[in-house]
Order: C-alpha cells, then sequence, then structure tokens
C-alpha cells in the first residue's frame, strides 16, 4: 500500500497498539488476562506495553503507519527470549493483579502455552498481528509479515505462526505468503471471559532462489 511504512514501537503508541494486538487473538487474551473486578485484557495489555519490557512490552513490537497514524503492529522474536520475557511477564502480573490474583493469571497463562507454546531454539516467532479494521484486506497485512520476515534476526531460523482455526481469513493469507500448517493443537480452555480456539503453527518456506528450479 502506497505511503505504508513501518518502525519500532514506541510507548507512546499505546493507545493505537494495544487494540491492535488485542485483536491477534481476543479470545485467549481475555482468557488469561480478564479478571472481574479488576479489569479486562487491554488494561494489563496497556501496562506491560508501556513498561516495555518482555513480549508484550513497546520495545517487541513495531508499527505501520499510513498518514502518520499507527494501522498495525506485529512482533517477532526467538526463543532466546524464553527465560527473560517469562520474569517480565511475571513481574508485569504480579505489579498490575497484586498476590490475590496474579497466580490464577500465571496459571492460565501457562494452561494457554499448551496450544499457542512460545518459541524455542533458533525459532523466529511472529505474534500480535493485527490490522486495523477498516485496512484488512488492502495489503497492510502482507507488508507487515514481509517486513517481519526481512529483519536479520530472521535469517537462517525457521519462521513460524499460530492462527486460530476460528480465523480462516488469517490462515488464508498466511498461506498465500507461503506458511504451511505443520501441526495443530487442540484446546478445552475457556471461562466466563473468553474461550481459547484450537490453534495451528504454521512455517514459512521461503521462495526458490531465481535460478534455481522450484520443488
Amino acid at each position: 500500500m502506497a505511503g505504508l511504512t513501518f518502525r519500532p514501537a514506541l510507548a507512546g503508541d499505546v493507545d493505537a497498539a494495544v487494540p491492535l494486538i488485542h485483536s491477534s487473538g481476543p479470545a485467549a487474551f481475555e482468557f488469561v488476562f480478564a479478571v472481574p473486578g479488576v479489569g479486562d485484557a487491554q488494561a494489563f495489555l496497556r501496562q506491560a506495553f508501556v513498561d516495555g519490557a518482555g513480549e508484550f512490552g513497546w520495545r517487541n513490537h513495531v508499527v505501520g503507519l499510513l498518514d502518520g497514524e499507527v494501522v498495525a503492529v506485529g512482533a517477532a522474536y526467538g526463543g532466546d527470549t524464553k527465560w527473560s520475557y517469562t520474569r517480565a511477564a511475571a513481574r508485569q502480573i504480579l505489579g498490575h493483579y497484586g498476590w490475590r490474583h496474579a497466580a490464577g493469571v500465571i496459571t492460565r497463562g501457562l494452561k494457554v502455552e499448551s496450544v499457542i507454546p512460545p518459541p524455542s531454539g533458533a525459532m523466529y516467532y511472529l505474534a500480535h498481528l493485527g490490522v486495523s479494521g477498516p485496512l484488512r484486506g488492502r495489503g497492510v497485512g502482507t507488508a507487515l509479515v514481509h517486513h517481519l520476515l526481512a529483519q536479520p534476526a530472521a535469517a537462517g531460523c525457521p519462521a513460524v505462526l499460530d492462527v486460530a482455526t476460528t480465523n480462516p481469513d488469517a490462515q488464508r493469507l498466511y498461506q498465500r505468503l507461503g506458511f504451511a500448517v505443520i501441526g495443530e493443537r487442540r484446546s478445552t480452555l475457556a471461562n466466563a471471559q473468553g474461550c481459547v480456539a484450537d490453534h495451528r503453527r504454521m512455517q514459512w518456506h521461503a521462495p526458490a532462489q531465481s535460478g534455481q528450479a522450484a520443488s
């Protein structure tokens, strides 16, 4: 899309970025982070984004800009972040919910990891891919994924992502971009705040180089 640019996220992007991050998996986010009487998932995501550290922090994200407005967001990170991101999340959860509710949030988060496991090893993991509603289907998501795959950290690493089985439009987009389903995890996770769908893991296969025979 003409005029679309990308840059590293900033803490000041919180108002535009957090709703887009949430839109990448609203049911799973609400299942884990919504606590009646305390707040919904976006309240926690805002706090974690501004904090900057870990999976949900602004330092882990890029944003897409169109006419100066944030219209897309995404993250990509490797398996080497597992423990530092786990520590950051635990600190953020405790700070946001307090001792009374933090254990429940952490327990639900670990359960979701059985359906949407974090990256391991040399894996390059794409996550939190969100595009503003009016711009979906207009190439912004494609440009976002291409931008993330072009980062130096992606070189030589298997690029993967997870997609809910309830989101066939996203799966079709990723398939057009060269991702293929390599596994599926069933989910029975549900509470009054959200129901976590089954998820498919997809891995990107780089297109054949010019002059080489396609497989």
